[in-house]
């Protein structure tokens, strides 16, 4: 299923790809968070589409970090961007049909900074311009068109100015996004977060979501990527004008009972394809809101 524009699909994101358990230190004894399980190549052959990074100017490059009183030290430091750039582009590079979109947490000062991390990693090849980026709420290209054209890696930015000066994409002109953290984690509640236009201004064309806590605990993981993960998401729903997510991200994105974050995902693209509450009850070829017991049975 490519057929439609990019945003009417939904792909599973994770908040701070970079911060997992299997990568060894770099930088000596590392105290701070960790919010994923696998590395960014698992990630992706897992089936997430979107990652979150968080960029820092550090030790004369640019590195992947959380940051402790707004700057990045060894100590919340993770490694080079560059490593991660890479496992990106060898991932599109093995999947010609895949797409995958950057949201960037971005501290970064030097200038041309992340466009020469970029250019370095490969991934240029890849890039989708902003020039191509809908206005007005219109739609974005077909998933099929993007894939043809070779403009598969959508990068994102959280820095305004990165727009005109390196042709990344200002996050907010494109995204509405609720609030992150324990502030977004109220029952019932959708708001947007300080930066996004209001979930319901249709003017943006794409809709992110956001469900964790403001610290990472996998103990919890199971319960928040759970029955009320999918509570968040109908919720924002109707926040949002009435649409559904596009990209919902998780923390710990393998743990839940039951369906998890992979049922979420089935279910925003079930639809935002068809009106169904899973995508593999949508009949092929059929008008909307034709949906198959199949998957029930």
């Amino acid at each position: 299923m490519n057929s439609l524009p990019f945003n009417r699909y939904a792909y599973l994101t994770t908040h701070n790809s970079f911060a997992n358990e299997v990568e060894p230190l770099h930088t000596g004894i590392r105290l701070t968070f960790l919010n994923q399980e696998d590395n960014v190549t698992q990630q992706l052959n897992n089936g997430v589409r979107a990652l979150m990074l968080d960029t820092y100017d550090f030790k004369g490059d640019i590195w992947l970090c959380h940051s402790f009183g707004g700057r990045c030290h060894d100590f919340t430091a993770f490694w080079l961007a560059i490593d991660t750039l890479k496992e990106v582009e060898a991932f599109l590079s093995a999947n010609p049909s895949e797409i995958v979109t950057l949201f960037l947490e971005d501290y970064v000062e030097t200038p041309n900074g992340l466009s020469k991390v970029f250019k370095d990693a490969g991934l240029m090849k890849y890039w989708f311009p902003v020039s191509s980026m809908p206005q007005n709420g219109q739609d974005w290209p077909l998933v099929k068109d993007m894939v043809a054209r070779n403009q598969r890696f959508v990068v994102f930015t959280s820095a305004k100015s990165k727009q005109e000066s390196e042709g990344i994409a200002y996050q907010w002109n494109y995204v509405v996004e609720n609030h992150y953290g324990d502030v977004g984690e109220h029952p019932g509640e959708c708001s947007n977060r300080g930066e996004s236009a209001p979930l319901d201004d249709k003017s943006k064309s794409l809709v992110l979501i956001n469900h964790f806590h403001s610290i990472a605990l996998k103990v919890m993981a199971c319960e928040d990527n759970s029955a009320s993960l999918i509570s968040m998401l109908d919720t924002c729903y109707g926040r949002a004008g009435n649409r559904w997510a596009n990209f919902v991200a998780v923390d710990y994105y393998k743990r839940s009972d039951g369906g998890g974050v992979f049922q979420a995902v089935d279910k925003l693209n079930g639809q935002l394809l068809c009106c169904c509450d899973d995508v593999h009850s949508c009949v092929p070829g059929s008008s909307t809101a034709t949906c198959s017991a199949t998957k029930d049975q």
